[in-house]
């Protein structure tokens, strides 16, 4: 993790700032550059390959959806975290479907920030609590669920209680199933999706259509 490169996506220089004065007192953070918008930072990818990205969401020129989008259609393995507020919660979905790996709302705490940076650089997703909450509270069943998917439709269904912060005992209750069940169904869903935690999962069934966000 040493010597990691970090590119901060903003239109808000007070912001850059900031959070580069809080990133240089991370031992392993290298060089940190900055971009006012999206097309200041695909440009800027031309001639640096970073190791995190912290994009705003909303900017002018281009916005960290298509940023983000167009970034990783060029480097698939680039590690980029949105950065939001709480009235943004309808980019949310965008962002993870165009490839971004985690979300912090820009009032995070250095050790939040430091948390997220770990998380992706570990090959894992990060939200921050607060969003995950509101993330939760707005999933909804999508009606047409996804042919192509590796999970059963059982297994789903147990997925979709889980993105919405049931535990297996009121899943179970739900479902009218053994606690025994859903505990295997939950086992089986995280290896199918590689996923380590519940964000993980959520992280998937946005990903992938089982759920969508209101």
């Amino acid at each position: 993790m040493g010597n990691t490169t970090v590119i901060i996506v903003d239109d808000h220089q007070l912001f850059r700032e900031g959070l580069k004065v809080l990133l240089k007192n991370l031992s392993y953070i290298g060089e940190v550059l900055e971009a006012a918008n999206g097309q200041e930072f695909l440009t800027l990818l031309g001639s640096v390959k970073p190791d995190v990205v912290f994009m705003d969401v909303s900017m002018p020129i281009m916005g960290g959806i298509e940023a983000t989008r167009k970034a990783i259609q060029q480097y698939p393995d680039i590690q980029i975290i949105g950065l939001s507020m709480y009235t943004e919660e309808a980019y949310y979905y965008n962002m993870i479907d165009a490839g971004a790996k985690g979300f912090l709302l820009k009032n995070s705490s250095i050790q939040e920030v430091d948390n997220a940076i770990r998380h992706v650089l570990n090959g894992k997703s990060y939200f921050s609590q607060d969003i995950l909450t509101l993330l939760i509270k707005n999933v909804n069943r999508k009606k047409n669920l996804p042919v192509n998917s590796d999970l059963s439709e059982r297994e789903q269904a147990v997925l979709f209680q889980i993105c919405k912060g049931l535990s297996n005992l009121e899943i179970a209750d739900l479902m009218h199933i053994s606690k025994r069940t859903v505990d295997k169904h939950r086992e089986n869903i995280l290896l199918k999706t590689g996923s380590k935690n519940t964000v993980g999962l959520v992280f998937y069934a946005i990903k992938n259509g089982i759920v969508e966000i209101e």
